[in-house]
């Protein structure tokens, strides 16, 4: 048998244990949201989301070190369950594309998702160097598919090739997570809708807010 290197060993020390199964973490994500919604971030423990996702508590804090990384996964999981990018709204112009980007949900989906969003207000007051993360989660997966969204009415010809698509493309999930974040209101059809046709067109075409609108 060949001595043991030591030294390689300190280098590339041997992997124990078993490999990670990642296969539970939708339900375990989908355990914490619910349990967010219902407790708020303060009363939420990783206890209580271990037992409603019948899993052991070990196995999330291996998983998600602490319960400010397991929120803001939650969160874009959700996010991310909203938007396909390989699906995005192919209408013919901007304006119907962002429309038909707009999925009502229904009162009780909205109220879930306006607790949840609460929940993360408080996090973000106790751990404040969690807010890049929320801000990933929460405002840059609509701003991605806005982005393209723009690109393509750039190559119709629909919009100026020199405007600036980054500031466009954040306007709308900015208002709206501060709509949500901040004032504690709801984001309606009627309210992105106004923001469509009242900020994003005219800042993306040029166009007042009342021709944007009928574009």
């Amino acid at each position: 048998m060949e001595p043991l290197d030591l030294e390689e060993t300190k280098e590339h020390p041997p992997k124990l244990g078993r490999k990670r199964d990642h296969t539970r973490d939708p339900e375990i994500l989908q355990a914490a949201l619910d349990v967010l919604a219902e407790t708020g971030y303060d009363g939420m423990t990783v206890d209580l989301v271990a037992a409603r996702a019948r899993a052991g508590k070990a196995t999330l804090y291996r998983r998600w070190p602490s319960k400010a990384e397991l929120v803001v996964d939650a969160v874009a999981c959700m996010k991310s369950k909203d938007l396909d990018l390989n699906a995005l709204p192919d209408t013919g112009t901007l304006r119907g594309d962002l429309v038909a980007m707009i999925k009502t949900p229904t009162m009780a989906e909205a109220e879930r998702k306006l607790h949840v969003m609460a929940g993360l207000v408080s996090m973000i007051a106790r751990a404040p160097e969690m807010q890049e993360a929320v801000h990933a989660a929460i405002v840059e997966p609509r701003a991605q598919a806005n982005r393209v969204l723009i690109r393509r009415a750039i190559e119709r010809g629909e919009v100026a090739p020199d405007i600036d698509i980054e500031m466009v493309s954040m306007v709308a999930p900015a208002m709206a997570a501060y709509r949500v974040l901040v004032i504690r209101k709801p984001v309606t059809r009627e309210f992105l809708l106004s923001v469509i046709d009242g900020v994003v067109l005219p800042a993306a075409t040029g166009t007042p807010a009342a021709l944007a609108a009928h574009a």
